[in-house]
C-alpha cells in the first residue's frame, strides 16, 4: 500500500505533449477526462474556432487539442486556464481543474490516498526503500526512475505528483498517528545520489520532530527481527475497522479479516519493540547524515 509538473511543450504535434494519457481500465478517470474534454470542445465551437487555431492560440499543438477533446489525454493545469482566458469561458473550465487533480494520478494510488485520508492510526514497516509518506520529491522521482521495464518520463512525473499529493496527510487536523520502522539500510542506500540522500535523511529529521510522527530504525545488526517477510502496514480508521498489507501474506492484497490484521499488527508491534526508539533513531539518523 506503499508515486511536479515540467514546462509546457508548445508546438506541433512530434513534439513532447504536456499533460497525462489516461488509462482505459480506469473508467472513473477516463470517464472525467472524456467529459472535460466534451466541454472545451463545445466551448471552442461555440467560439467559431477551428483546433488548429485555438491551439496555437492557447501555446499547445492541434494534435495535443484534438486528444484533450477525445478524452485521451488529461490536460495540465495551465492548459484548462489558458482555455478558459481564450475561449472566454468566465472560469468554468478552469474550475475542471478539481475535477482533474485526482483523475491524473493512477487508479491504485488514489485508492490509497483515500484510505490515507480516513485514517486514524498508520502502522508501517519497510525494508527496500523509505516509505512513499517519507519521500522527499527527488528521491521518489529517482526511485521511480530506477524501475525496470522502465517508466516514460510522462509516467515517472505522474506517480512522482501522486505521491507528494499523499503526503498532504501530515497537514491533517486533527493529526492521525504515523509510525514508521525503516531498515537502516534504507538510510544508506545513494539512491539518486549522495546530496539527495542528504537531502531526504534531513527531511526525515523535520518529519521526526512532528508530535504525531514516530519513525524508528531498525539496525543491521539485531539479532532478532520480526519482519523478515517483507514490508507491511496497517491503516486504522475512525468507526474502528482497518485494512492491512503484508508483503508475501494473504496473496500481498490489503486484507480487513481481524484474524488477518491480527497477524499483522502482532508483527508490527514485534518489529517496533525490537526497532531503536523514537529519540535513539533521531540520533542514529543524524549519525547517518554525518556519515553520507
Amino acid at each position: 500500500m506503499t508515486v511536479d509538473e515540467t514546462g509546457t511543450a508548445q508546438g506541433d504535434a512530434g513534439a513532447d505533449e504536456p499533460g497525462w494519457d489516461v488509462d482505459p481500465d480506469d473508467e472513473s478517470g477516463a470517464a472525467m477526462a472524456a467529459t472535460v474534454g466534451r466541454q472545451i470542445k463545445a466551448w471552442r465551437e461555440a467560439a467559431g474556432m477551428r483546433a488548429g487555431e485555438f491551439g496555437a492560440a492557447i501555446g499547445y499543438g492541434e494534435d495535443l487539442v484534438y486528444k484533450v477533446e477525445g478524452g485521451r489525454r488529461i490536460p495540465r493545469p495551465e492548459f484548462l486556464d489558458r482555455a478558459d482566458e481564450v475561449l472566454g469561458a468566465g472560469g468554468k473550465l478552469a474550475l475542471m481543474k478539481r475535477e482533474l487533480a485526482e483523475v491524473r494520478y493512477p487508479k491504485k494510488v488514489r485508492e490509497l490516498a483515500k484510505l490515507e485520508a480516513r485514517a486514524v492510526e498508520l502502522l508501517a514497516y519497510g525494508c527496500h526503500n523509505l516509505h512513499g509518506l517519507l519521500q522527499t520529491e527527488e528521491y521518489a522521482r529517482a526511485l521511480f526512475g530506477m524501475r525496470r521495464p522502465a517508466f516514460s518520463l510522462d509516467e515517472v512525473e505522474r506517480l512522482v505528483a501522486a505521491r507528494v499529493a499523499r503526503q498532504s496527510i501530515f497537514d491533517r487536523s486533527p493529526a492521525p498517528e504515523l509510525s514508521f520502522v525503516q531498515e537502516e539500510v534504507t538510510l544508506r542506500r545513494h539512491l539518486g545520489g549522495r546530496m539527495v540522500l542528504r537531502r531526504q535523511l534531513e527531511h526525515l529529521l523535520t518529519l521526526g520532530q512532528l508530535r504525531n510522527v514516530e519513525i524508528q530504525i531498525m539496525p543491521t545488526g539485531r539479532d532478532d527481527h520480526a519482519g523478515m517477510g517483507g514490508e507491511m502496514q496497517v491503516l486504522k480508521f475512525g468507526d474502528g475497522s482497518a485494512v492491512g498489507r503484508s508483503e508475501g501474506d494473504f496473496g500481498s492484497r490489503p486484507v480487513a479479516d481481524p484474524k488477518h490484521l491480527r497477524i499483522i499488527e502482532l508483527r508490527c508491534g514485534i518489529i517496533r519493540a525490537q526497532a531503536l526508539t523514537p529519540r535513539e533513531s533521531l540520533a542514529f539518523i543524524e549519525q547517518a547524515l554525518g556519515e553520507t
